[in-house]
């Protein structure tokens, strides 16, 4: 089975972020990045998939040079070979499924899977837009997957409850978290995962549909009231909750 696992390099959710000098990106100065979460579990379902038939896991990302550490990653955990699709131009959501769609083209694939989303610009747009170029079905937010022959059968979390759905090979599968637990790469393998070759692909050259015009912090809103523990105070602070805050 050629399997093809797409992720991306987002900030670490502990970092804290400020809006660039351009007022249109975040400043990367101090911001550690990280494998997207999501894709972890994109990951360890691709190695399952190769371990159960067999075949290969190609891991691709899209974005500049500093993408290459959480490839390397993949590899530690068990990728078979690794691919950049370099470009360090902040492409929009379509530029990047073209840029991914064009690969899965020319290298064919039998599934493709994504984590459900990024969690940094949260656009869930990537892998059905993938699909759509394709001409491939689609399932997202999956939590369960069996693939026997070309046969897919996938259970996907959906509101207050689950669905189950089948559809065939080839697909674009994008992961949901309890998919699997994905595993820890040995200190072997990442240090074998150092020397492992990288691909270097230039992108699609689709143009962006979306530009970004203004990025800003939200607003701090605290009224910072302070109240006691009498009957009194309880009362006032529900109602604050539910009248004022909304939460309840």
């Amino acid at each position: 089975m050629n399997i093809l696992v797409c992720i991306s390099q987002v900030p670490d959710t502990t970092t804290k972020i400020a809006v660039g000098p351009d007022g249109t990106s975040i400043n990367p100065q101090g911001v550690k990045f990280i494998l997207n979460p999501y894709d972890e579990f994109a990951i360890e379902e691709g190695l399952r998939l190769k371990e159960k038939h067999g075949g290969a896991v190609t891991t691709v990302t899209v974005g500049g040079d500093a993408g290459k550490e959480i490839l390397r990653t993949a590899l530690a955990m068990g990728s078979d070979t690794a691919v950049l699709i370099k470009d360090a131009s902040s492409p929009d959501s379509f530029a990047v499924a073209s840029s991914l769609a064009a690969l899965a083209k020319e290298t064919t694939p039998d599934v493709v899977i994504f984590g459900r989303q990024s969690i940094d610009f949260d656009s869930f747009q990537v892998p059905s837009m993938v699909a759509e170029m394709l001409g491939w079905p689609n399932v997202s937010i999956v939590s369960a997957l069996e693939i026997n022959g070309t046969t897919v059968k996938a259970e996907r979390d959906i509101e207050g409850g689950k669905e189950t759905v089948e559809t065939s090979l080839p697909c674009v599968i994008a992961a949901q978290k309890g998919l699997n637990d994905p595993r820890y790469p040995k200190l072997p393998d990442i240090m074998k995962a150092k020397s492992k070759p990288i691909e270097e692909r230039a992108p699609a050259g689709a143009d962006a549909r979306v530009t970004t015009v203004e990025m800003t912090l939200p607003e701090s809103k605290r009224l910072n009231k302070i109240l006691g523990d009498s009957e009194t105070d309880i009362a006032e602070l529900v109602r604050l909750l539910h009248e004022e805050a909304k939460v309840i």
